[in-house]
């Protein structure tokens, strides 16, 4: 075992760098013309095709947090961490049929835009400035700390470098606009996919050659599934020790889909990538989408299992050790670093793409809410389009340099990076669902009912959070609602489970932004309802013939691994 890259190894990664960077270089040449618009710069209106949607939906949701804290997650619990995933592709499949025709149809490009539409400018302008600081100091910080840690920990490579590169990468192909970013997610999704199968593959075989079979990765899973039985159930019990983190059913009827639908219908950073193309073609993007969802646990979470197995049999007994204590996020590195020279390089490559690409989606995001949502509107109104790219690029560099500033003050290596975004997320995720919700669909809704949500739904989160400590919360268990869990300082308390949490507030904001309509709606206050018509809805034969196959997949998978 080594931490360190071979000659092999750099030599196929600069290959992987050469191909993102001349074919970003190409693509931005072919459309320097448009270079100064900014729906081309922010959406690449009209020019990615349904398979670079897809592509960059995944290239820029899949990052360090997967591949490192996922195939942690995989080595504690197991196959059950998978539902972020597989729900997911659910979820594109909603996203796909009933959000997309909504922002389409009424024209949206950004986020704050359709809360300024559909509400007023005070709502928007608390969106945007909330985002821009969830973006930044959460989501851009805690992917570049993990990215690189994980590249130096099987480089050796210094950590700061680690972290001063991929930044200097992601600004590099940020700068193209989104066309560049959408084309170069596709080659991205290649290196990812293809480095992420490799590591995959040698970790189920190194299982079977372990336990004496030569049938190789068949092989390998069947001992997986039973030397590790327990790590392959969907479904946990509440006598399960992770179910705070996966309540069960929950998973399936409840908070799971509060935190994907939110993250793939309400949030800037996914929904950009569909909102300058038709109707068609991002429907085909986030079907498309949808199946490489249905592919990630293999990548991410299958490892993690590996690892445990094989851990649990004698290997890796010093390497996954921190302070003498087990890590299960270094689970992923312990395998890449067994990969054989050139074969690591490739799998190095992937994780970089993982990262590169995510980082290039968030800044491209921060740019689009900053420049069109509060400098053009509040700064300089009159501000061209050549001014407005400016302002846009010049953001990607900032907000780049703060990330690289502030990640290694944040915590994030102590709390986990896959835990560290829920958690902090998930204080306003359910508010803010309800908002884009009830806007969508319910035109009675009203501004204040929206603050309520945004604000209310924030409180009540933490609420939630602190309530344990306040109140003994053991009544719930026998719904399973909450669980009895030790705490830092040796005692225990019946907690809430962080997706039944979310579920609680969701319900709770609903009916609060119902009471406040019906009551300003008695007063004559006036709504601003969205153009919206049955029609709308209507998918096309191979849509369709798509969407059921995905879903036929899911219900296979959850039968055979409840």
């Amino acid at each position: 075992m080594n931490n360190y890259l071979a000659t092999k190894d750099y030599l196929v990664f600069i290959v992987y760098f050469l191909i993102v960077a001349i074919y970003g270089y190409w693509i931005y040449q072919r459309k320097k013309k448009k270079s100064t618009d900014t729906k081309d710069f922010f959406l690449a209106e009209g020019s990615l095709t349904w398979w670079a949607i897809g592509a960059s939906l995944i290239a820029s949701n899949i990052s360090a947090e997967q591949f490192i804290g996922m195939s942690g997650n995989g080595f504690t619990m197991g196959l059950a961490i998978s539902t972020y995933e597989w729900m997911a592709a659910a979820t594109l499949l909603v996203v796909a049929i009933f959000f997309i025709p909504v922002y389409l149809k009424n024209k949206i490009y950004t986020m704050p835009q359709f809360l300024n539409q559909r509400y007023n400018s005070t709502v928007a302008m608390i969106m945007a400035v909330f985002w821009l600081l969830l973006y930044v100091v959460v989501n851009l910080t805690s992917i570049l700390f993990l990215g690189a840690l994980a590249i130096s920990s099987i480089s050796g490579i210094n950590f700061t470098l680690c972290m001063l590169f991929l930044a200097v990468f992601a600004i590099i192909i940020t700068l193209g606009g989104m066309k560049v970013i959408g084309y170069t997610d596709v080659v991205q999704v290649f290196f990812l996919i293809l480095g992420g199968l490799v590591t995959t593959y040698l970790a189920l075989n190194l299982v079977a050659t372990h336990f004496g079979s030569d049938g190789g990765v068949v092989a390998g899973f069947k001992l997986l599934t039973e030397n590790a039985n327990d790590h392959f159930h969907m479904i946990f019990k509440k006598d399960n020790p992770s179910y705070l983190s996966l309540p069960g059913l929950s998973v399936l009827i409840g908070g799971m889909w509060i935190v994907n639908l939110n993250y793939w219908g309400c949030n800037q950073y996914i929904t950009q990538r569909a909102l300058g193309a038709d109707l068609k073609t991002a429907r085909n993007g986030l079907l498309f989408a949808a199946f490489l969802k249905l592919l990630m646990p293999v990548i991410v979470v299958l490892p993690g299992i590996a690892a445990f197995v094989l851990h649990e049999n004698g290997y890796f007994q010093q390497e996954m050790l921190v302070n003498g204590e087990l890590q299960p996020d270094k689970a992923y590195p312990v395998l890449l670093n067994l990969l054989p020279s050139g074969l690591k390089g490739l799998a190095f490559a992937a994780l970089t793409a993982a990262v590169v690409a995510s980082l290039a989606g968030k800044a491209n995001s921060i740019s689009t809410i900053f420049t069109l949502d509060i400098y053009k509107k509040k700064v300089n109104p009159g501000a061209g389009e050549r001014k407005l790219v400016n302002i846009g690029r010049v953001v990607v560099i900032i907000s780049m340099l703060l990330a690289v500033i502030i990640a290694p003050f944040m915590g994030i290596d102590k709390k986990g990076g896959f835990e560290y975004i829920q958690e902090y997320t998930g204080f306003v995720s359910p508010g803010i669902f309800a908002m884009f919700i009830l806007g969508f669909f319910w035109k009675k809704t009203t501004s204040n009912a929206a603050l309520f949500a945004t604000i209310g739904g924030f409180a009540l989160s933490i609420l939630f959070k602190v309530l344990p400590s306040m109140v003994n919360l053991e009544w719930l268990s026998p719904f399973g609602f909450s669980k009895l869990a030790l705490q830092k300082d040796g005692s225990a308390l019946y907690e809430i489970p962080f997706i039944d949490r979310m579920f609680f507030v969701f319900v709770i904001s609903v009916i609060g932004m119902y009471i406040i309509s019906v009551y300003e709606n008695r007063k004559g206050v006036k709504t601003n309802g969205l153009e919206i018509d049955k029609s709308m809805f209507k998918t096309n034969p191979g849509f369709a013939a798509g969407a059921i196959l995905v879903t036929g997949i899911l219900i296979a998978l959850y039968t055979l691994f409840w």
